[in-house]
Order: structure tokens, then sequence, then C-alpha cells
């Protein structure tokens, strides 16, 4: 978008806000001379002497000022908005830009309709998140907004160009400029602004009229001095925001105080649960807020993190380590023990990004969950019925697991749901679950070609089907079942190959009668959930990049502790086996229904296979690794009947091509596989494509690499294996992490 040349900055008003935008697009030199104006001669000629502006505007000079500017900035309070805009009015040409800054909208556009008549297209309201205890020009300050929001709320008849120009004006000062409708910025600012405002100057008032109020503030700790230092702002300012925002504040003061009289009503009554339903989502929203702003949260777009990895050529792994929990069991522990009567208690939760994702959903719905506290979580139950409409959209992140098995468990829910999640995850297809379950009678809608969002209708009545899986899915097989659980008459879903069953054993823990014959998995509604104790065993998943790589690299002896051996899981042991690696199980138990045992794997030279299609599905997410270890391999191997390995985080099949090609593997990719040669591995640069999996299997091939691998996109790691690189470096690989 070409944006509009701007010689001339004109700024009216130069307090806090005004003066610290004009100094620093006088810093900056990118949209002119910076021109300044306050009703205050002292503060204007303050403005001058002190360098934020270039010249001052006197009151006899603002109307031959306001003709020269090409943009205006109306930094005044919102109360005299009015006036100021019916004062420039005369003298401002059709191609003038003019914004504001004030921090509330509705009166602003209200006020700008009344003088223009029509509003200009060079006309964009705006509000700076930024602020100091400090007010006047003196406080005046060029960082201000850097690493702060800018709300712009264009209207109608706002055009591009000057939407553009404006958001590349607040960018040259360091913010991050978002769109916003002027409706629902006074919405959110009333809720997370003015709300915390009011609330701080009514505590602090109501204290103060006590008549012991000497002894409250002596004796006041840290978290009092921290909730009403905001009380400390100019009360003439919240009062005309007050009025200016009326409606939306109101509204936000009548839901805070429906909020607050539920937790008095828990409190007279002595209702420790509802207490700590509140308490908990306080907390985990609270901690949530803070990852979002230091950029680690689970519902940020972690493609806006960028994550390098660097590994540098050999080494070995050796020694004895214990891989993160299962992801897989990890997402069930939360769903079914939200569904089941009592209180369930889980140990080894992993604390990735996926599954929190799905431990905040169901938090968003009414469950109360403790945790995760070291991996320990408590789930208080609900009953098969019990869950709550949420607040809004359920934001899984970049879990498939999730949005697939709550899809199934949502459908025969009262209520209507919306499942979103990041940009990777948007383009994952969600037709293989939403085809069946529309044939058991759910009603949902999907974006184009079956991908997310997904909406979903409650209080659909749900009939239970007999489903042969076109292809074989674990999580198509657990979204139906877990529909089952509340469909009329039996639902039986048959595969055409054994997948991970982790569903059918935990419902059988939590004491719910399935039937497993042979390929099919039946189960019908009626039952009950009961709460259990969850030992959550090691993920296989994430054993399994140290697995290839004591492989694969001489001199290496690792032993994985207490990793998940569920049958329906242990193709990489089987398939590397069949390659020739030294790998034995000891310890071998069962906890909590699930197999487990430590891996010990030593290194033991390779050779190229064709892997047996029997042995795919149960090995379906750790084939990144397994190419790598057919790199690394004497002879030929040959993948087919893996067809799913395209639909994943990423197009894991030709991810995997294109990376080791890089690397000088002979690999050939096919629809539904690969054929690799082994031999010697280049240094170089990767692509993981935000894919998680594909990003750990490219540390792993340094161990075999003559060079350096760089491997770009790798903020993802995080939704499956939280401190991969440190347990990594501990093992023995040579692997670095760069943020920026």
């Amino acid at each position: 978008m070409t944006l509009i040349p701007v010689n001339t900055t004109l700024v009216i008003g130069l307090g806090l806000i005004g003066g610290s935008l004009a100094k620093a697009l006088r810093a900056n030199r990118r949209f002119g001379q910076v021109l300044g104006y306050d009703r205050d001669p002292a503060e204007t000629e303050q403005g001058l002497l002190s360098g934020v502006i270039d010249q001052a505007v006197s009151a006899e000079g603002l109307a031959s000022a306001v003709e020269q500017a090409d943009l205006v900035v109306l930094a005044v309070p919102v109360k005299v908005m009015e006036t100021v805009l019916a004062h420039i009015a005369p003298f401002l040409s059709k191609q003038t830009l003019v914004t504001d800054v004030g921090s509330t909208k509705k009166n602003v556009v209200e006020a700008a309709m009344r003088v223009f008549g029509q509003i200009p297209e060079g006309f964009v309201p705006g509000h700076p998140i930024a602020g100091s205890e400090k007010s006047g020009v003196a406080a005046a300050d060029a960082d201000l907004f850097k690493a702060h929001k800018v709300i712009l709320t264009p209207l109608a008849q706002s055009s591009e160009a000057a939407v553009a120009t404006l958001t590349a004006l607040w960018r040259s000062t360091g913010a991050e400029v978002l769109l916003m409708d002027v409706a629902r910025h006074d919405e959110v600012l009333a809720a997370t602004s003015h709300l915390p405002h009011i609330l701080a100057f009514s505590l602090v008032d109501t204290l103060a009229r006590e008549q012991d109020n000497t002894d409250i503030f002596r004796y006041a700790a840290g978290g009092f001095r921290d909730f009403t230092r905001i009380a400390g702002s100019d009360p003439t300012m919240w009062h005309d925001i007050c009025l200016a925002n009326k409606q939306a504040l109101l509204g936000q003061l009548d839901h805070f105080s429906a909020g607050l009289a539920q937790l008095r009503t828990a409190i007279e009554q002595g209702d420790g649960q509802t207490m700590l339903g509140i308490f908990t989502r306080a907390q985990a929203a609270r901690e949530h807020f803070s990852r979002i702003l230091s950029g680690t949260a689970y519902s940020q777009n972690m493609n806006n993190l960028s994550v390098i990895f660097r590994t540098q050529p050999g080494g070995s792994v050796t020694g004895s380590i214990r891989v993160p929990g299962d992801k897989s069991i990890s997402h069930r522990s939360i769903m079914l023990g939200s569904l089941a009567n009592g209180v369930t208690e889980v140990a080894g939760f992993l604390e990735g990004e996926d599954s929190l994702a799905t431990l905040q959903a169901f938090r968003d719905m009414g469950v109360v969950i403790e945790g995760p506290d070291e991996g320990r979580v408590t789930i208080y139950g609900v009953g098969m019925h019990g869950l709550k409409q949420p607040p809004g959209p359920l934001y899984l992140g970049n879990s498939g697991t999730s949005m697939r098995l709550l899809s199934g468990l949502l459908a025969a829910q009262a209520f209507d749901t919306e499942l979103t999640g990041d940009e990777s995850l948007s383009k994952r297809p969600m037709g293989r679950v939403a085809d069946p379950l529309r044939l058991m009678g759910a009603q949902i809608e999907t974006a184009e070609q079956g991908r997310p969002p997904l909406r979903i209708k409650g209080g659909q009545p749900l009939k239970g089907i007999h489903y042969d899986m076109p292809m074989a899915s674990a999580q198509v097989k657990s979204c139906l079942l877990l529909a089952g659980l509340y469909a009329e008459g039996e639902t039986a879903v048959t595969e055409p190959a054994p997948t991970r069953d982790h569903t059918e054993r935990m419902l059988k823990g939590f004491g719910y009668e399935v039937v497993q014959d042979a390929a099919k998995a039946s189960l019908s509604a009626g039952g009950q959930l009961q709460a259990c104790y969850i030992d959550v065993p090691s993920d296989i998943s994430s054993a399994t990049f140290f697995m290839v790589a004591a492989a694969i690299a001489p001199g290496s002896d690792l032993t994985l502790e207490h990793v998940g051996i569920n049958p329906t899981r242990i193709g990489v042991i089987n398939i590397l086996r069949l390659m020739g690696a030294d790998i034995s199980l000891n310890n071998e138990q069962e906890v909590g229904g699930e197999p487990v045992a430590d891996i010990r794997v030593r290194y033991a030279p390779l050779k190229g296979i064709h892997v047996p299609e029997d042995q795919v599905p149960l090995a379906i997410d750790e084939f990144p690794a397994l190419f790598v270890a057919a790199a690394c391999a004497e002879g030929e191997t040959v993948v087919t009947g893996a067809e799913e390995l395209r639909v994943k985080e990423s197009d894991r099949i030709q991810v995997m091509v294109d990376g080791l090609k890089a690397l000088g593997v002979d690999i050939e990719g096919t629809p539904d596989g690969a054929i690799i040669k082994g031999g010697p591995l280049q240094g170089g640069e990767v692509e993981s494509h935000g894919d998680h999996r594909i990003a750990m299997s490219f540390c792993v091939a340094a161990l075999r690499a003559q060079g350096e691998i760089k491997i770009n996109d790798c903020a993802n790691v995080a939704t499956s294996f939280p401190g991969f690189v440190e347990l990594a470096q501990h093992a023995g690989m040579k692997v670095s992490k760069e943020e920026g």
C-alpha cells in the first residue's frame, strides 16, 4: 500500500502522550517537521526548548499551522475533543490526515460526525496503550511507545492509504499496531483499563473513609500498594473517561459485580470448591496473560516467535534420562477426569503447550483444575453432563489432538462451541472427524476445505453408528468413541490397521465399559466415569529422538526411563530393531493400565529396510526421526502406507525430503512415503515449517553430519517437549537455541 507523504506533522496537546509522540517523530525524522501546540503557552515553549518539537505554534498561529500540516494529531482530553475539532475544521484540507490518542472512541467518532457532517477519508481514530505516573511535556519520552500496543479504529470512510500511513507512523515509534472496530475497542478498554482504575479509586476511597484508616494504610502490604497505584491517576481525566465510555463501563461493572456476588456467596456458605474454582481459574488466566506478554503462551501464535536451533556436528549420547510425560495420555487424563464423578489425581502430566491448551479449554468450561505443578494435576470432575458453555471460542493453539477429540465430546453437549487454533492448526483438515460426526447427527460447520475453526451446534441428539475408518487414525477413533458416550445405541469404530488405544484403556480405567474385538472398538451411552489416579508415563514419541540419536551415533549408550510401551505405540522400537538397532527393555511393569519400561539403546550399525506397512500406524508420529535413521543406515529404506504424514502439522513427507536433500541425502518422496538411500550427511540450513517433530529430528541428524545444521522456525517444539534443548545438551548433543 502506498503511503501518504507527510512533510509536516502538527501535534495539538503536548502532555505526556502528545509530547512523547512528537519527540519520537522528531527523532526518527520519517514524518517531516514536527509542530506543537498546547493551550498552555508555557508547555509549548517548554516543548521547543527541550527538543520535543521543531516549531512552537501559538494560539494565533494555530489556523495557519493546521493549513500547513499534512497530519494533525489530537492529543487533548476527551471532553474537549469536539471543541478542538470544531476550531480546526475550517482549516483542514481534504488531504489532511487526522487522528487522536483518546482512550474512548465512540464519543470521538460522534464528535467528528457532528463537526464534519461526513467523516473525512483521512480521519482514523487511534489509542496508544502507554503511560506514566509523570505528566506534562517535561515527561515526554521518545521511547514511551516501544513494545507497547497502539489500537487504530478505522471507520468505513477511512481510506486504506490513511490507515497504512498511520500504521507506519506508530510503528516508527516502536509500537505494535492493532486494528479494531470502535465498539469493540470501547468494550475491551472498559474491561482492561477503565474498570481496574475505578475499582482502585473506589477501594482507596472506601478504606480512607474508615475510622481506623491510619492503621489500615500503615500496615498495607505490597499487594495493596500494587493494586491501588493506579488510583494516583488524574481524577479529572478519569471523570471524563467514565462519562465518555459510560455504557461499556456499566456493562463491565455489572459483569464484575455478578462475579463478586458469586464469590461472596461461596465464602458465606463455605463452598470451598467454588472458591477454589474461581481462584485457580484466575491464577491460570493471570499466568497465561503473563506468558502472552513474554512471548511464551500457548495461545500466542507461536509463528510470531522466532526460534532457531543450531547444531554442531558429531558427538554421542550417554547416561540415563527421563523425557516428559506422554502427550496423548495427558490430553485424555484432563478430558476424562473432567467428565468423571469425583477427584482425579494425575502425576507426570506433560506441561507442554498442547496439553495446556486442553487443560485451559476445560477450565473455560467450568471444571476446577489445580496445577500443573511439577507434573501433578488435580481435576474436580463435574460428571458426564456438568460442562458449562465457555465464555468464548476455545483456542487450542497448535493441538490437533485437542481439536479432534474435543469435537466429538462437544458435539453432544447442550451448548454451542467454537474451536479455533493458531495459523498452523487452521490449515489442517478436520473433515475426517466432522463428516462421521455429522453421520451421528452432529451439526458442525467448518471453514473452506473442512479446516478450522469448527462451530459445533449444541443440543443435538446423537445416534450411534458403525464406522469403518478409511484411514487408520487414533484421533478419529477417539473422537467418535467420545461422541458415543452420549449417543443413542452402540457406537463402533473399525480401523484398517491398529492405532494407539489410549482412549479405550483410559475409559476402562475410569470404569467405563469398552469392548475391543480385533480391529473394532465399541461402547454404548449410559455409563458413568469414576475418578481415579493416573500416572502418565514418559512419551515414547519424545523418547524417539533420543533412541534414534543413540542408534546412529558411535559410542552411544543411553537409557530412557519409565517410557510408555503401549503395544499400539511401539512401532518405532520394532522398526529400529528391524534396521539392526541394539534396543533392550528393562524394568517392565504396568502403571494405571499402561505398560512402561526403561529403554536402553546402544549404538550399532543400521541397515536399510522396507518398513512393514502394519508398523506404520504404530509409529506415525515417529517417522521424521526414522527418516534420519534411514539416512544414516547402509542401503535403501522404503516407506509406504504413510500418507497420513502429509496432513500432520506440516506435510512431513515433503518437509523431510526437502530438509534431507539440503543435507546431501539421496531421498525421493512418494505419495505415501519415501525412498531413502543412506550416506554421509553434510551441514546446511533446513526449514522445519513450524513442525516440532521436524525441528527435533534435524537436531538428531547433526550427530552424523559433517558440518553445522541451522534449523529455522522451531518455536513449536514447546508444544510437545518443553526443555528439549536442555535435555539434549545433557545427553551429549551439541545444540543451542536462539530466540528473536
